[in-house]
């Protein structure tokens, strides 16, 4: 194929990729693609294919595992859309195809693409949704993207007639001068001469202060900017200084770049040095002392060995409560992707740069923009972030910085108003990416295309200052119930299916409610209380539509206090951690009906009834202020039925008459009542609650409990827990009670 002859010699001239499209029958596509390699001089062993089936020999993977490509380099990616087209492969794909290399997207006609059905528009048809029902919007904003860029050519394979050569003409390539090494480093030179941009040499510099404890880096970049091969140049040094270095990634093949350029390194100082193995080293261990080396994250956080310093690469890949352990190193580094959604999402920088800026460490951060892998004005990293919308950004803060809840707004996003408004479009999507550590691509089709979801929004002169994405869930047939009753699976429909499958409410499906998916306030006006008024419209706006309003997300006491100030009750929280969070995920509930009432009623109360079990085993490490708001923000009626013996136990522990180990439950049920609904909130303080969590609900020993709570000895951890159960004790007794409790003291 000429044409594939011709992208491939521009995109070598220029250092940057081109994009071919074949258009037309699957296997005229799938044919022509070989050819087109073949044209462009470009050897199997250099390529890629994501796609269904093989039809080249080379090395091939389902799109939904394109994250294997992750932290790779390819001279071809192959993305066969036939069958379908998921948007995260394409992010996860489009950054592995090197300077000088092709990306090849095989798809039905393009007129007729977006009309079609594929099997990842049947993942957004959540029950009681049908395929059919899902819009093809994404994909016609796709192709919109595809027709309109440089650098994309589109060759219709049934006609064989080029819609557009993607031809560029762009200037030939100068080599960028390279980078002054800085005057006053303490690395090597050596280290600074190997850099190819000044962003990697101002990312070395800043990796030298894990030189010294108490210290974490952070670098940012997108995807193709170096930051691996950074780490590797500053791992080398340091381990040349005779330190060990802990290297960790979500998989070793990520952080594979790291050990090539720590190796280049040692090379280049004339370091003797072994390797655990002749290719992709493991271990790089050198004879005078010091050493690089790889674990993975599940071995990395418990610090074996005792490390020196530890790089973190592809942070955002790993749960914040994983990163959390890291902190506990001498000094500390991470490496994570800015754009393209990399591995889990943005739980770093949504979450974690939060609780690392609270700590201790003093923080370096380093920005790489610069492209190593292709050149500044690569044509397909400008497609894929506007097709994709990789870079949407909230509205810059001087436009929304007069906003209140008085001067807004209320709008419903439609689709066709997100589409016709690119800046709308990208101001929302932008606030839910950089408010929400699990905003992917994919989440981009869902909002154009999904039929169980909609978007509201607060607007300042036409700027984007709130934004709720909803899902409408419930209404599910008997069927479905059952099915779901029995632990099959159902798409979507995440309250009901917590509810049904692990609470064993079969009728739980059957109200219809609406669930705030993503929930976000521009930064610049966060605390005026526009969260709050956003949620009072939608409340508003489906008070006669839904039985309930409903969320679901990564429990925290400030979120927790949040959504219980807007009128939403505990119902259920989760035994196991968010995954990418690291948190334990509340289910609230605000009816909106009588069907809705009877079903949080319910719910709560079980959520009453059980919790104390949950907590002194599943949740026994949950954090004891999370305990206490979701108790507190539980919408059940209080119920403490002691029987007299059990109150005389309760009563004689304040005075050391009784332990409470003899029997823990009536001091349970005295400690839930409270949190639920306490009759004066002034009796305890917060260390007296928090200790009853710890202690009495969690049973921690009390040595964790001293050590936790700060307190000055067990003795006195003891003496504490006896006041508090003597203030209940006086604060829920009668007077019977009450001259037990006297009787003792």
């Amino acid at each position: 194929m000429d044409i594939a002859r011709s992208l491939r010699e521009e995109a070598r001239r220029a250092n940057e990729r081109r994009l071919l499209v074949l258009a037309g029958d699957p296997e005229r596509t799938r044919t022509r693609a070989a050819a087109a390699l073949d044209a462009a001089d470009i050897p199997r062993a250099e390529t890629t294919v994501l796609g269904p089936k093989s039809f080249i020999d080379c090395e091939r993977y389902e799109q939904s595992r394109a994250e294997e490509l992750l932290g790779r380099t390819r001279t071809a990616v192959v993305l066969d859309a036939h069958a379908e087209l998921r948007p995260n492969a394409v992010g996860r794909s489009v950054g592995a195809v090197d300077g000088g290399g092709l990306y090849v997207l095989l798809a039905p006609p393009l007129d007729t693409f977006p009309q079609r059905r594929d099997g990842f528009d049947e993942t957004l048809a959540v029950p009681p949704f049908e395929t059919a029902d899902v819009t093809g919007h994404f994909r016609r904003r796709f192709v919109e993207t595809l027709r309109a860029h440089r650098g994309v050519a589109i060759v219709d394979v049934d006609s064989d007639t080029v819609e557009s050569d993607g031809l560029t003409d762009p200037p030939p390539r100068r080599p960028p001068a390279p980078p002054t090494p800085p005057d006053d480093a303490a690395f090597p030179a050596e280290a600074y001469e190997q850099c190819l941009t000044d962003d990697q040499r101002d990312a070395v510099l800043a990796f030298e202060a894990l030189r010294s404890a108490g210290t974490a880096v952070v670098v940012e970049a997108d995807r193709g900017r170096g930051k691996s091969s950074a780490a590797g140049l500053a791992a080398g040094a340091l381990a040349a200084e005779g330190r060990d270095v802990l290297v960790t990634a979500p998989r070793y093949r990520s952080a594979a770049e790291v050990f090539a350029r720590a190796a280049a390194l040692l090379d280049a100082l004339g370091v003797d040095y072994t390797r655990d193995q002749a290719s992709s080293p493991r271990s790089l261990t050198l004879d005078g002392g010091g050493r690089v080396r790889f674990c993975p994250p599940a071995t990395a956080v418990d610090l074996p060995e005792a490390p020196d310093a530890v790089v973190v690469d592809e942070a955002a890949a790993l749960p914040v409560r994983r990163l959390e352990r890291f902190l506990d190193a001498p000094a500390v580094a991470f490496t994570t992707t800015v754009h393209g959604y990399e591995g889990a999402g943005r739980g770093f920088s949504v979450r974690f740069r939060d609780r690392l800026a609270d700590g201790e460490h003093e923080v370096t951060d380093a920005t790489m923009t610069t492209p190593i892998r292709y050149g500044d004005a690569d044509p397909v990293e400008v497609w894929a972030f506007r097709a994709l919308l990789l870079d949407a950004r909230p509205p810059v803060d001087p436009l929304v910085t007069d906003a209140t809840p008085e001067t807004v707004d209320y709008r419903r996003l439609s689709t066709a108003d997100l589409l016709d408004d690119e800046h709308l479009l990208r101001e929302a999507f932008g606030l839910l990416v950089l408010a929400h550590y699990r905003t992917e691509p994919a989440d981009l089709a869902r909002l154009l295309d999904a039929p169980n979801l909609t978007v509201r929004a607060l607007t300042r002169d036409g700027h984007v200052v709130a934004v709720a994405l909803l899902a409408r869930e419930g209404s599910l047939s008997a069927a479905t119930r059952a099915t779901m009753y029995g632990g099959g699976r159902v798409r979507g429909n995440m309250l009901p299916d917590v509810l049904t499958t692990q609470l064993r409410d079969e009728e739980a499906g059957v109200p219809v409610g609406q669930r705030v998916l993503r929930i976000a306030t521009h930064a610049a006006v966060r605390s005026r209380g526009l969260g709050s008024r956003l949620l009072s419209e939608i409340e508003a706006e489906f008070a006669d539509e839904a039985d309930w309003l409903g969320v679901g997300y990564g429990a925290t006491p400030e979120l927790v206090r949040f959504w219980d100030a807007n009128g939403y009750g505990t119902v259920h929280l989760s035994t196991s951690r968010n995954d990418t969070s690291g948190e334990y995920s509340a289910v609230m509930i605000d009816p909106c009906s009588p069907a809705g009432e009877r079903l949080a009623e319910r719910h709560a109360a079980w959520f009453r009834d059980r919790i104390a079990a949950v907590l002194s085993d599943a949740l026994a490490d949950c954090d004891p202020d999370v305990v206490r708001a979701v108790l507190r923000a539980a919408d059940a009626e209080p119920d403490l039925s002691l029987s007299p013996w059990e109150w005389r136990l309760v009563a004689g522990v304040p005075g050391g008459a009784s332990i409470m180990d003899t029997d823990p439950k009536p001091f349970r049920d005295l400690t839930v009542r409270h949190l639920l609904d306490p009759a004066d909130s002034d009796a305890l303080t917060a260390r007296e609650e928090r200790l009853l969590v710890r202690k009495v609900l969690q049973a921690a020993p009390w040595l964790s409990v001293t050590d936790e709570l700060e307190f000055v000895s067990r003795r006195e951890c003891m003496r504490a827990l006896g006041g508090a159960v003597e203030s209940l004790t006086r604060l829920y007794g009668d007077v019977s009670v009450q001259e037990e409790l006297d009787r003792h003291r």
